[in-house]
């Protein structure tokens, strides 16, 4: 089972995104390959495997991500 984010993209870095969770407006650093399609402002849905670290801030890896309007 994994877990859906929606989320806006406030930064992109070679191998991750940092991004702002739509529904609870928590900045999370998600890891993926693909960063590089991405830009800041994007809407992404990013599933998951629910796993969150308890750092600052939280850190996931996206097994996939992918660019959706709002």
């Amino acid at each position: 089972m994994t877990t859906t984010m929606c989320a806006a993209v406030l930064c992109v870095h070679d191998c991750s995104l940092l991004v702002c969770d739509c529904s609870t407006r928590q900045k999370v650093l998600v890891h993926t390959d693909q960063a590089c399609c991405f830009s800041c402002g994007d809407y992404v849905r990013i599933e998951y495997s629910g796993m969150m670290t308890m750092s600052l801030p939280p850190q996931i890896t996206a097994l996939s991500i992918s660019r959706v309007c709002c």
